[in-house]
């Protein structure tokens, strides 16, 4: 329901505050600055995923991004390929949403297992104890450890040109966020259910 416009606008003003000051800022630095400022700004404990595909976004690819290391990897598109963007009319805000709950619920999970973050948690080592947890921050917990294996899979099947699989998986996505994570809205899940019809899996 959102397009990133807030980071898009946090990147675009700190970019030419950069260039217009030649300040020794780098893309990566330059997306720390616009987190910040939407964490302590405006209130919405944001992660830096949208600052970072808007300053070190490459055109015709897409970007895997380690949001520990700040690392990035552009990942080619396959030629002949369409992004296409539906407006779902749905308006919605970070501040004040359930944004800040979702990142409660996944410290919360994170500190069951005694660890930094969720990424340092296995599926293996969740599914062992997931019956220990609240039953939402279970849901929460395993959507991140899934979701974080679609993304690495979903970078290498871009790579080979699979498709197919990329499909799969972005379905699988949001079967896992409208269940799991619960932050799809009505709108938009009929928006999924009318492209499968259309295109399936693809």
């Amino acid at each position: 329901a959102g397009l990133s416009s807030s980071a898009s606008l946090e990147v675009a003003v700190g970019t030419v505050l950069q260039q217009l000051y030649h300040l020794p800022l780098d893309g990566a630095q330059i997306a720390l600055n616009g987190q910040e400022a939407e964490n302590q700004f405006v209130g919405c404990n944001c992660g830096i995923m949208d600052q970072l595909i808007s300053a070190l976004g490459k055109k015709d690819h897409a970007l895997l991004i380690d949001c520990r290391s700040l690392g990035t990897k552009a990942v080619s598109m396959p030629k002949g390929v369409a992004v296409v963007i539906i407006n779902s009319n749905f308006k919605r805000t970070l501040v004040g949403s359930e944004y800040n709950t979702r990142r409660e619920q996944c410290e919360t999970g994170a500190r069951f297992f005694q660890q930094p973050a969720l990424r340092d948690v296995t599926i293996e080592e969740f599914n062992a104890v997931a019956h220990e947890l609240d039953p939402i921050v279970a849901k929460r917990v395993r959507h991140i450890l899934t979701e974080n294996a679609r993304t690495v899979e979903a970078a290498s099947a871009l790579e080979q040109g699979d498709l197919k699989r990329m499909g799969e998986l972005m379905a699988e996505s949001h079967a896992s966020m409208r269940d799991d994570f619960e932050i799809t809205v009505p709108q938009i899940d009929t928006l999924v259910e009318i492209v499968k019809a259309v295109i399936g899996d693809k």
